[in-house]
């Protein structure tokens, strides 16, 4: 491994942050593959969290491919096939202009249904948590949209790992800085984030009561409030077609 140090973390869902500095480095290319990473009481120390979070962080970058446990051994980095897979899928976003978000909403149309579906099937009492934790992060955030806007991809990642699938996780981690930008359009139309709100507390109830139907249901519905969202920003000016790439990459730094 090459020398540096990861920041502290002390908001929100630490081990995502502690995911998103190892990734950034594994990006960056200060980490690469055959690299093994510090104990996990030395990225607790690095990070001031607890091994837990260390242990979580550790488990979503084995998930996403980029990081593997050798018992006995360490944790070591693996090849960044799923970093470039997401470079590729931003270029094609840049390229295909105001028809991006268009391609985005109709591919979660075809994604997300199926995957509350599943969730509602094989979803466990932890992953129910996540939703639920999401889900009031979101209610008290209604008037602070970036925090909001994280939260409702906290609860969408959270389906999908619900599935117990880890390729649909990666495809939606893949689609993450699509998504952020999605919602920042659609949150720029009055009430937008309350009735998001709503139908993610129908996706979760059905999802507590094991209701694969009422779950597909659920989230179609909220799908179609995306676009209708969007496509009501677009016809009262809040965006055009041609400035969605420029403000989402934006947004995603």
């Amino acid at each position: 491994m090459t020398d540096g140090s990861y920041s502290e973390v002390s908001v929100g869902r630490l081990y995502e942050k502690i995911v998103e500095q190892i990734e950034r480095r594994i990006l960056d290319g200060d980490l690469s593959p055959g690299d093994r990473l510090p104990s996990e009481r030395e990225l607790g120390k690095q990070f001031g969290v607890s091994r837990t979070s260390v242990r979580e962080a550790i488990r979503v970058l084995t998930l996403k491919g980029l990081v593997e446990v050798n018992h006995g051994r360490g944790t070591f980095v693996t090849n960044q096939t799923p970093l470039a897979l997401r470079d590729t899928l931003n270029l094609l976003v840049q390229v295909g202009k105001g028809q991006s978000f268009r391609n985005l909403i109709e591919l979660r149309e075809i994604l997300e249904p199926a995957i509350a579906s599943i969730a509602a099937s094989r979803a466990t009492e932890e992953n129910i948590a996540v939703m639920e934790e999401a889900l009031s992060i979101m209610d008290q955030s209604l008037d602070d949209v970036e925090k909001y806007i994280e939260a409702d991809l906290d609860f969408h990642l959270a389906l999908a790992e619900a599935n117990q699938n880890p390729l649909l996780l990666i495809l939606l981690d893949l689609l993450i800085v699509q998504l952020r930008g999605q919602r920042f359009w659609a949150s720029s139309v009055d009430g937008s984030l309350q009735r998001s709100q709503n139908h993610h507390q129908h996706v979760l109830s059905a999802i507590q009561e094991r209701n694969p139907e009422a779950a597909r249901n659920a989230m179609r519905d909220h799908m179609r409030q995306i676009r209708e969202d969007i496509q009501t920003a677009l016809s009262v000016g809040n965006l055009s077609a041609e400035s969605f790439n420029t403000e989402e990459q934006s947004l995603n730094g």
